[in-house]
């Protein structure tokens, strides 16, 4: 199955973060096919907390999207993520945004990410690798979302 996930750390080193959640993804049942820039981009929601690194992958994987929210999770414990309060600061976050054309509506996972189209720090990386892949609900590509969002936070390629 095909996937898109978000990746974003704010915490400690930043970069090494994001490319460890990578090399654990690649350690695992997963198949990372592409994968766009990093992005510096400025929280949104809580504001007072240091700004992010981005990066959104298109991968490939048997897992189940509840057997990869699992592996995510796990991955994130790996990497030192603590709970804090919600929307604050972490060392490593993974979210899955897209699962082919999967909509998955339970208490432990949403499919497409239910907030995703609301973020340009989610759209501007996933227009690069993926500006033509349609949003299952809305059935409006990539690049027709980051269009239309009314998100001003900052979002820079690095």
């Amino acid at each position: 199955m095909r996937y898109y996930l978000s990746l974003g750390s704010n915490l400690g080193d930043r970069q090494r973060n994001l490319t460890r959640a990578v090399l654990e993804l690649e350690r695992s049942k997963v198949r990372i096919r592409a994968g766009s820039s990093l992005y510096e981009t400025q929280p949104v929601e809580v504001p007072d907390q240091p700004w992010f690194l981005n990066r959104v992958l298109r991968i490939d994987t048997e897992l189940t999207p509840f057997e990869l929210l699992g592996l995510a999770k796990t991955i994130e414990k790996k990497l030192g993520r603590r709970p804090t309060a919600r929307k604050g600061p972490r060392r490593i976050d993974i979210d899955i945004l897209l699962a082919e054309d999967a909509v998955i509506s339970t208490e432990l996972l949403t499919i497409p990410h239910p907030r995703m189209h609301l973020r340009n720090f989610v759209l501007v990386p996933l227009q690069e690798i993926a500006a033509d892949e349609v949003h299952p609900a809305f059935k409006k590509t990539i690049r027709e979302l980051l269009c239309e969002s009314r998100d001003t936070s900052v979002v820079r390629r690095i």
